[in-house]
Parts: structure tokens; C-alpha cells; sequence
């Protein structure tokens, strides 16, 4: 293996923060967040999944980030020496993860740029004559917009990695999320100020118990752990880069805690806008890129408001995206001396090529798997099977397998003060594991 002072690190503790947030941050906060909130009853929703996040999201987070500060190394690597050979398959399971989900990811943040170009050249003038669906199906039946757009997302992602830890991850995460905190206070500003606009934020913030249900808490406990991007292997790396007195609670409260606010913001500027105009908050996974044109479009000064969310759209995918590609780099240059260079080119080609069923299969050509298109299976293979598999294997392993490696991470070898060591470790061996399961066996509905 190649010696562990070459992989890089954190130059300050923001940046790994910032870095950390905005591979938590992208579609599951800006783009699935506010469509499963519409669909399950609003504020009730949103009050459990903050509860979720703060209890075994935040503990399955320091799991993942005391792993890869103890072991040093990929997120295959660093479960392996912590827990012998076998357990190197959790790590796999992380690999295998963040690849299959960045070659379907990569179509969708495709879609983010393309939408930039396309609020100046027609899309809200056209949404507000009713034809955005249309707009939409067109554009994703478009076989070479999206190979193209798929490539310009996963270059920029390539970019990014291949320029390193510090120099690359670090640098656009110091950029992207206070420019995307900045776009999306703009856009909260615009949206609360349209008449109307406080029906959408009762809907948001003030919870109906009636609606509160098994399926609510069943959907925000797969919200909480698919937005905090945990199974897939990235926590891991990117603690592997921590310093080793960093305060690992803090820290995870800290990502924890600006995932869950642009979550909110991203709610306060979708639901008043939605209301204020009458659209329904339960649109689906079609709301973003068909619902909120309309909305746009219906706005003074439209045009500049949609290009400026799908900007901050494209930050938040893409900050996620670099993530997702440095689990499978760190791997190629822990494991087989791949100097980064090489990794990141030839994955990212790789990734780009395993993703072409993805983006032609949305109506380009018709590739279907059991029914379903490419992109939705792999998206299933990752989302329902292998994430709540790792994350299982993690919780159990910090808590049952590697507890005092944990223990020994957590405080920085007795460097830094941990009250809530039984809680943590509570959550760790049976509240975790139970929820995934029963994640995991509910997603196995096709």
C-alpha cells in the first residue's frame, strides 16, 4: 500500500466541514427532501426526520468518520484494519455504492446545467404557456443533450478530484456552500414575499399530527440516512484526512446541522412559492424540473430567480459528486499505488461510460430492467440495498466488533471530552440496526 502521508488532508478544520456538509448536501436535500416532505404531510414530517438526524443520523456519522481517522486509509483499507480481512466487504459495499450511484448521478447533475442554460434561452417563457412537462420529457428523450450534459457534469467532477484533497475538495466546498447559503437566502427572500406565500410556510413548519403515520416515520428515517450520504463509504474518507485530535461529535453535529438547515431552506423556498400560486406540494420527483418552472415563470424577473436555484441545484449536486468519486479514487491509490492523476481519470471515463444506460434509458432508448428504467434500477440497487446494508454493517461494527477503536477515536486517545459515550454506543448496537432493517426490508418494494 502506498504510504498513507501521500493521500492528502484537511488544511483546516471549515474545510472539512464544508467538504463533509456538501457530500450530504445535493439531491437528497434540494431535491428530494421538499417532494417527500409535500407527499407526507409537511412540518410532521420534517419534525421527525429532525429528530432522526440528531439521533441515528449523528450517531452512525461519527461511526463512519471514527473508521476512516483510525484506520487511515479507504473505506475498504481502514475496515479491515480495525476488524481483520472479512470486514473489508463493508468497505466494498461503500465502493461499490458511490460508483454505481455517480454513474446515474452524474445524468441528474447533467440535468442541473442544462436547466442553468435553459432559464435563459426559453424554459420560463415557455413554462408559462404550460408546456414545461413537455419541455422536460423532450429534453431527457434526447439522447445526445444527455450524453452531453453528462459528460460536461462528470468533467467537472474529474476536475475537481483530480486536483486532491485540499487543493481540489476543500477549495470548491469553501466556495460552493456559502455561495449556495447566499443564493438560497436570496431565493427565501423572494419566495415569503409573494402573496399568499404563508399558507406554504404553515404547511412546512407547523406540524398536523393527524397525519403522522408509520409510512411518515418509515419516510423520514430513509430521508435521514440517504441525505447525510452515510453507507456509501464517503464519511469515511474523508475522516481518513482528520487530523487527530479533531473533535468528532462536534464535528458531526456540525454537518449534521447544516444538512438538516439547507434541508429547511430549501423547503421555505419551495412550499410558500408552491402555495402562493396554487401548485400542489405533493408533486413527486417531477417537482424541480416541471412543477417549479411554473412557479418561476409566474414570478417578476422569472428567468433570474430559476437560473439562480438551478445554480445553487448545481453546487449542491456537485459537491456531492466529488464525494461520491474520491471513495472509489482513494481506494485505487490506498490499494493498487494509483497515483491520484490516474485514478481520477480513468474512473471518471469509467463512471461516465456505466452511466450511459442511465441517461439514454429515460426515454432516449429503451432500456429497462424488471420493468423499470436503467437509472431507476441502479438506483434501487444503491438507495434500498447497498446503503442500508452498509449502513447496518457499520453501526454493528463500531458497536459490537471495534468499540474500543471507536471510543479511542472518539475522544483523540483521551484528548478530547465525550459525555455520551453509553448513549452513542446504545444507538450503535440496537436502535440503528433496527431502524435499517426495517429501511431495508420496506424498500424491497420494487
Amino acid at each position: 500500500m502506498k504510504a498513507e502521508s501521500s493521500r492528502g488532508e484537511w488544511s483546516s478544520k471549515i474545510g472539512f466541514i464544508l467538504a463533509a456538509a456538501g457530500s450530504a448536501i445535493g439531491l437528497g436535500s434540494i431535491w428530494r427532501f421538499p417532494y417527500i416532505t409535500g407527499q407526507s404531510g409537511g412540518a410532521v414530517f420534517v419534525l421527525v426526520y429532525l429528530f432522526l438526524v440528531f439521533t441515528i443520523g449523528i450517531s452512525l456519522m461519527m461511526a463512519e468518520i471514527v473508521i476512516g481517522k483510525k484506520g487511515r486509509l479507504n473505506a475498504v483499507g481502514s475496515f479491515r484494519r480495525l476488524g481483520g480481512k472479512h470486514w473489508g466487504l463493508v468497505g466494498w459495499i461503500g465502493v461499490i455504492a458511490a460508483f454505481v450511484i455517480l454513474s446515474y448521478y452524474g445524468v441528474i447533475g447533467g440535468w442541473t446545467m442544462a436547466y442553468v442554460l435553459k432559464s435563459f434561452t426559453g424554459l420560463i417563457s415557455t413554462s408559462g404557456s404550460g408546456e414545461v412537462a413537455k419541455i422536460f420529457e423532450a429534453f431527457i428523450s434526447d439522447g445526445k443533450q444527455m450524453l452531453f450534459y453528462q459528460g460536461l457534469f462528470m468533467a467537472a467532477t474529474v476536475i475537481v478530484v483530480f486536483r486532491g484533497v485540499s487543493g481540489g475538495i476543500e477549495r470548491l466546498c469553501t466556495f460552493c456552500m456559502p455561495a449556495l447559503f447566499i443564493l438560497m437566502i436570496l431565493l427565501i427572500g423572494r419566495a415569503l414575499t409573494l402573496p399568499g406565500a404563508m399558507e406554504g410556510v404553515v404547511f412546512f413548519l407547523k406540524p398536523d399530527f393527524s397525519k403522522l403515520s408509520g409510512e411518515v416515520v418509515l419516510s423520514a428515517m430513509g430521508q435521514a440516512f440517504f441525505s447525510l450520504s452515510l453507507g456509501i463509504g464517503a464519511m469515511v474518507i474523508y475522516g481518513s484526512y482528520l487530523p487527530d485530535k479533531t473533535d468528532i461529535p462536534k464535528a458531526s453535529l456540525q454537518i449534521c446541522f447544516l444538512t438538516f438547515m439547507i434541508s429547511l431552506m430549501a423547503g421555505l423556498i419551495i412550499f410558500p412559492s408552491l402555495f402562493a400560486f396554487g401548485m400542489e406540494p405533493g408533486a413527486g420527483a417531477g417537482l424541480t424540473f416541471i412543477t417549479l418552472p411554473v412557479v418561476f415563470a409566474k414570478m417578476p424577473g422569472g428567468v433570474l430567480w430559476a437560473a439562480s436555484f438551478f445554480v445553487l441545484f448545481f453546487f449542491a449536486a456537485l459537491t456531492s459528486s466529488v464525494s461520491l468519486l474520491e471513495v472509489v479514487v482513494s481506494y485505487m491509490i490506498d490499494s493498487l499505488g494509483w497515483d491520484r492523476k490516474k485514478a481520477t481519470i480513468l474512473l471518471g471515463v469509467l463512471i461516465s461510460v456505466v452511466g450511459i444506460p442511465s441517461a439514454l434509458s429515460q426515454g432516449a432508448v429503451t432500456i429497462n430492467v424488471f420493468g423499470v428504467s436503467f437509472l431507476d434500477a441502479a438506483d434501487f440497487f444503491a438507495s434500498n440495498l447497498l446503503m442500508p446494508a452498509g449502513g447496518f454493517l457499520t453501526a454493528v461494527f463500531i458497536g459490537w466488533v471495534a468499540y474500543s477503536a471507536g471510543f479511542d477515536g472518539i475522544t483523540g486517545g483521551g484528548a478530547v471530552p465525550f459525555r455520551h459515550k453509553k448513549l452513542w454506543m446504545f444507538i450503535l448496537r440496537f436502535i440503528a440496526p433496527v431502524c435499517i432493517l426495517v429501511i431495508f426490508i420496506a424498500g424491497l418494494k420494487w
